[in-house]
């Protein structure tokens, strides 16, 4: 598929406007249209729905959005070489692409959208996890957003769907799945990019859940999962020794024995010690 839309093939689109993918801001392009409605597609219908797009670069995933009937699209780009190419979209759907330069970690998308709203993104490498965390850990819960379909380097898609026991579980596991229905939804090479990054990609689609799995104070988990996985060689009552004093007998309470190591913790184990904490804190 060259064109979705009328609009010239992505490779030309690149051409014509001279973006060539900048190390620096984490850029790697997706130039199969065909690829880029199938993301887009992993976000289900997006019929009345407002989708939060970050990194959209020559719009090859913007274009899917739009073509697959997303409401509305806001586009965060930093790379003002790539708002030329942008405003020839918006041209095309009139109403229904708005385009920001700026930092994503600075726009706050509710100013420009409205619910429901979806998250489709190929993240920039540099900023992917950092924009994720912020997304799983807002101050209130349910999110703005109902879903997130987010493209990552394998080994950090491989973090956040990762089970107790593995190598990959860690903190994006638990913030994650605390909250979420986590998968992946696609696997890529990297050919399929422009120019092609040192390892392979994957898109993970996230549900909000409506609650969280287990009870736990948001800022106290974080803290939790912070210290046990910053030592995660360490047995617990080693790594979580910070946190309180009595920090066997916290450990022992959330049923977990204080020589367990972190990667051996469910995430109803987390969620337990948490409580156990809270309440310590508060006599």
């Amino acid at each position: 598929m060259s064109t979705i839309d009328g609009l010239p093939p992505l490779r030309e689109v690149i051409a014509a406007h001279e973006l060539s993918a900048k190390k620096a801001l984490g850029q790697n392009f997706l130039l199969d249209l065909n690829l880029t409605a199938k993301i887009a597609r992993v976000a289900g219908d997006l019929g009345g729905t407002d989708v939060l797009e970050i990194g959209p670069g020559p719009g090859g995933l913007t274009r899917g959005l739009l073509a697959e009937g997303a409401r509305r699209v806001l586009a965060v780009e930093k790379d003002a070489r790539c708002l030329a190419a942008l405003a020839e979209i918006a041209a095309v759907y009139p109403g229904r692409l708005e385009v920001v330069n700026g930092d994503a970690l600075a726009v706050d998308p509710l100013a420009h959208l409205a619910p429901p709203v979806k998250i489709v993104a190929n993240l920039p490498y540099n900023v992917g996890t950092e924009l994720l965390v912020r997304w799983l850990t807002p101050a209130d819960w349910p999110p703005f957003w109902s879903s997130l379909t987010l493209m990552f380097q394998k080994e950090v898609a491989e973090r956040i769907v990762a089970l107790p026991g593995s190598k990959a579980y860690g903190r994006l596991a638990i913030l994650a799945q605390w909250r979420a229905e986590a998968r992946i939804a696609l696997r890529l090479p990297p050919e399929a990019f422009t120019p092609p990054p040192k390892v392979s990609s994957a898109v993970v689609h996230l549900t909000a859940l409506p609650r969280p799995r287990f009870e736990a104070d948001p800022a106290v988990l974080e803290r939790v999962v912070a210290a046990a996985f910053g030592q995660r060689r360490k047995m617990l009552r080693s790594s979580l020794k910070g946190l309180a004093p009595e920090i066997e007998d916290l450990l022992r309470m959330a049923g977990i024995a204080p020589t367990e190591r972190a990667e051996q913790i469910p995430l109803e184990g987390f969620c337990a010690l948490a409580r156990a904490l809270a309440a310590a804190e508060r006599s």
